[in-house]
């Protein structure tokens, strides 16, 4: 049997298979609340050993994009609770994603009284989608010191509320240009102060929010996605070097710390060294994700440095991709016009096999 299709038990994650179903924003969460046909949409795609949830905010600020849910209501936790039973039903566990936006939103897709917050006042280059069309990012407000330890809070209050709604864990959104990034990358965090300058200032509120969420939820039922070397959403790229540092440098602290797993975002801009350095820095587990089929996921769980292999779109546009891959069925294509429309069009409704 492939690896893909075999059980997993390494620390705490204790799973059915090597398959994760990645993150993925969808807007379905009318006023930013979890709801029945989440529930479905999740429970159709269980046939993965773990699903990680879409990007989640653990605030009101951070509700960058339309319909996204939030962890920080008690309405929000009961909703998650028919997700998180729908899932476990059927065998398979689910960490929430904590996803704070950041610089990366628009004022008019947040609650009426927040702003846009930001490690500085550097504006991200680009648009984002709101309910009235596209338009320029929001230039964020710097967040103070006071500001930060609130936002560290924030997230510690929303990985005790994931476990209040019977998530497994959470993971930390640490990519991909969303908050936690931000703080990474010197083009986007020009702070003078303990979080801002150094790679280990830079990196500082990441470590805060692990240790302190470690500490509340326990360190096995913490995960984070990182994205080296990827410039989306406005992000900068700086030295290589320097990315490689701050990387390796983040893998040997989160490992200190213990946490269950690091969830690559995988591209082509990633030197090899950088893979070599970070397996050898991080004990635990390792989920390689972006732009895998079948085929290369298998390789890479028996060649490469992936202990788990996650997929993203497979997942969106096949409920039934564990089905189809292990008896070789062609896939179904995303309508990608309905990726983020409310309603059940394009995401409950992809055929199955019979």
């Amino acid at each position: 049997m492939k690896k893909l299709f075999q059980p997993y038990n390494k620390g705490t994650l204790k799973l059915k298979n090597h398959v994760v179903m990645a993150p993925m924003t969808r807007s379905r969460a009318i006023d930013n609340i979890p709801n029945k046909l989440m529930a479905t949409y999740y429970k159709q795609r269980s046939g993965a050993g773990l699903i990680v949830t879409e990007g989640t905010s653990p605030s009101p600020e951070g509700l960058g994009y339309p319909r996204i849910p939030g962890i920080f209501s008690d309405a929000q936790v009961a909703g998650w609770k028919l997700v998180t039973n729908a899932v476990h039903e059927s065998g398979s566990k689910i960490f929430l994603q904590l996803m704070h936006t950041g610089r990366v939103a628009h004022s008019s897709n947040l609650p009426e009284g927040y702003q846009v917050v930001g490690l500085s006042d550097s504006q991200a280059a680009g648009e984002i989608y709101t309910e009235t069309g596209m338009y320029e990012y929001s230039a964020p407000k710097t967040l103070d010191t006071h500001g930060i330890q609130r936002i560290i809070d924030d997230h510690v209050r929303a990985a005790e509320n994931a476990i209040d709604a019977g998530f497994d864990g959470v993971e930390l959104h640490g990519a991909h240009g969303y908050l936690l990034e931000q703080s990474l990358n010197p083009h986007a965090n020009n702070r003078t102060d303990n979080y801002g300058g150094s790679i280990k200032n830079r990196s500082r509120i990441i470590l805060e929010i692990v240790q302190k969420t470690s500490k509340m939820i326990g360190a096995n039922k913490v995960g984070i996605r990182l994205s080296p070397f990827l410039t989306t959403n406005g992000m900068l790229s700086y030295e290589e070097s320097e990315v490689h540092d701050t990387y390796v440098y983040l893998a040997q602290e989160l490992n200190r710390l213990g946490i269950a797993y690091l969830h690559i975002s995988n591209n082509p801009g990633i030197p090899q060294k950088t893979h070599n350095a970070i397996r050898e820095a991080f004990t635990n587990t390792i989920i390689y994700c972006n732009g895998l089929t079948a085929e290369t996921a298998e390789t890479m769980l028996q060649d490469g440095p992936a202990d788990l292999v996650a997929f993203g779109r497979s997942f969106l546009a096949n409920p039934d991709f564990m089905r189809r891959i292990e008896k070789n069925e062609p896939l179904n294509e995303p309508d990608y016009n309905t990726l983020y429309t409310p309603g059940e069009q394009g995401y409950t409704d992809y055929p199955e096999l019979n």
